[in-house]
């Protein structure tokens, strides 16, 4: 199963391509932008607490069959946070300086 490639930042809804350098994800593939995860969210997941990795970028050209970006599209489906903004603070700050795999 491929990765989704969720099409937005779900803090500031900026468009993030699949070839977006700055997309980064976290286990459940909730999809932020390194801008946002630094100052909004400080490596803290606002949904399930984890840490955050880049996302890997999916080749647009099929070097092996069926595997590209033209046989398996990124997601169009727009995410956003189901959390206010408080809470989202409170849970990056309690979690903040605990490593994600400690979390």
């Amino acid at each position: 199963m491929a990765l989704e490639l969720r099409p937005n930042c779900e803090f500031c809804d900026k468009d993030l391509p699949p070839d977006a350098p700055d997309a980064m994800i976290c286990t459940y593939e909730c999809t932020f932008c390194r801008d946002c995860l630094e100052r909004e969210l400080q490596n803290v997941c606002p949904n399930c607490g984890g840490g955050f990795a880049p996302r890997p970028i999916r080749p647009a050209r099929e070097w092996r069959p069926g595997l590209s970006l033209a046989q398996r599209p990124a997601g169009t489906e727009r995410h956003d946070l189901s959390y206010p903004l408080e809470d989202i603070r409170a849970l990056s700050a309690k979690l903040k300086n605990i490593p994600p795999g400690e979390r």
